[in-house]
Order: structure tokens, then sequence, then C-alpha cells
């Protein structure tokens, strides 16, 4: 069930991180990448940040899409596979490890690792790429994982929608901000990355972290905004504020729950919005910062 409620959460957001990336942070990381480029995406989930950057690259390229989940691993050429067909690009697999896109500008290949993202920046630096990737996972590590990130880096790092704020639910009600209190909590605590998580500090803490190693870093903002047409990431979006923060305020248990079932009635009835902060974050090494 886990794994099914993960690839359910992944496809429900992957059109609003679509419309919520930074295009021109996107185009300055296409530009510095080798005519072939190969790109590692840590916590690749079933390759959204792959399907939304590949074309937009548009020429020859490798992908190692990395992910602790082995069922999203695998998952993920299903889900390539199917999205390429649509697009009219025929697939191939030469081997149960690589799915190949074949497009008019030549071949993308895809390779899914299973690895622990704890453990990233100690492999990292032993594959070659000439990019590292990421989406919505810098604000789960902490900063101790992000020093070691940067330390090993040689290449450009891509990060995108990461939280750096409290989401803010419309129209406002009695519990918003009791909630949001109870998620901040639960964003900080650690989950399994060398400490607190970063939570909406991440892009901060991250861009702080590379340039004091003599990187380069290009911020933007990338906020989901969110209406009548995401019904149910909205719906998500609410169990799961509510289910995060109800263990940490443990006496008002039951306003959350009413405020839960207040923000419910209110998408019910077409009335709920939402604004989500994320941030994007390019970080570049001396080589690539001129």
């Amino acid at each position: 069930m886990a794994d099914q409620f993960a690839e359910r959460w992944l496809a429900l957001r992957e059109p609003a991180d679509a419309r919520a990336r930074d295009a021109a942070l996107a185009a300055q990381l296409i530009e510095l990448l080798p005519a072939r480029p190969r790109i590692v995406d840590l916590g690749a989930g079933t390759g959204s940040l792959f399907r939304w950057l590949a074309p937009q690259i548009a020429r020859p390229q490798a992908w190692t899409l990395v992910d602790n989940d082995a069922a999203l691993v695998e998952r993920s050429f299903d889900v390539i596979a199917g999205w390429a067909e649509w697009h009219g690009l025929r697939v191939s697999a030469p081997n149960k490890r690589v799915l190949l896109v074949h497009t008019p500008a030549g071949a993308w290949r895809v390779e899914g690792l299973i690895a622990d993202l704890a453990d990233a920046p100690e492999w990292l630096a032993r594959r070659e790429a000439d990019a590292v990737t990421a989406s919505a996972l810098l604000d789960l590590v902490s900063d101790i994982w992000v020093e070691d990130l940067a330390d090993v880096l040689q290449v450009p790092f891509y990060s995108t929608l990461d939280v750096s704020g409290a989401a803010r639910f419309l129209p406002p009600i009695a519990g918003d901000a009791a909630v949001a209190r109870g998620f901040r909590r639960d964003q900080r605590r650690d989950k399994g990355f060398e400490g607190a998580a970063l939570g909406p500090e991440a892009t901060r803490v991250a861009a702080t972290i590379f340039r004091a190693r003599g990187f380069a870093v290009r911020r933007a903002p990338s906020p989901w905004q969110l209406g009548r047409g995401e019904a149910s990431l909205l719906a998500e979006l609410v169990e799961g504020h509510a289910t995060a923060a109800a263990p940490h305020l443990p006496r008002t248990a039951a306003a959350v729950q009413a405020w839960r079932a207040s923000r419910l009635e209110s998408l019910r009835r077409g009335r709920l919005r939402a604004r989500v902060p994320h941030g994007d974050l390019l970080a570049l090494p001396p080589e690539h910062a001129a």
C-alpha cells in the first residue's frame, strides 16, 4: 500500500511540478551540458524530472534514475515507456536495467539504480556524470548531508521543488496556524539523513553551503498554485497536512480533524485553493561558474 500511495502521490503532483519549475534556471543548466550529457537524478521516483527536462535538453542523453524504493525504480520504466509512446516516440529495452527512448534528436538512455540516498555523497564521486539533479529532496535531508554532497560534487547540481515556506490554504479558516505549526515540526524531524531535515530552509541552507565551497549558486521560486483543476492533489495535500501535524499537536487532535473536515468540505464545494512555496537551485562548481 505504501508503494501504491507513493506512486499515486507522484503522479498527482507531476503536472503541478511541471508548471512550477523555473524554466530559466533549467535553461541555464542545459547551456552548460555537453553534447551527450550524463545525468544522475537522486530520488527520481518514477522519472518525473526526466520527463520534464529531457525534451528540453533535446539531444542524445543518458540518465541514471536513483531511488531507495525498488518498486518505484522498477515502475519508472513502464511510466516512461507509456509517456514516450503517448508522445509518438519509440522505446526499446536492451536489458532489464536499461530503457531507450528513440527521438528524432537521438536516443535517450535511462538506467534505474536502487541505492540508499542517505549514502549518496559517498558513492556519487565514483559515478561518471555531467550533472546531478533532484526534485523535492533537499527539504528531507540534513545540513550534514548537503555538506557531504557539496564536498564531493565537481559538476553542476540542479535541485527543484524544495519546500520554502508554509502552505497557504484559502479561504483562511480557524486552525490554519495550528496545523501549519504541527506540519512545520514534522518537516524538521530526522528523515534518515544524519540529522534534522532542512524543511523550508532547504534552498537557503544549501545555497550557503555550496557558496562556501566556491560554487556559484542561482535560485528561483517555483510555487504551486492550486485551484479547482487540482482537486485530487488538494485533497491529498489536506490529508497530508492533517496526518503530519496531528502527532505534534496531541492536545488539539480534535481541532486538527475539524480543520481537515472543514477543508475537505470546502474542496467539495469547489472553493478550496492553495499556494505552496517551493524553490529551485542551481549550484555550479568553479570551473562552470564563469
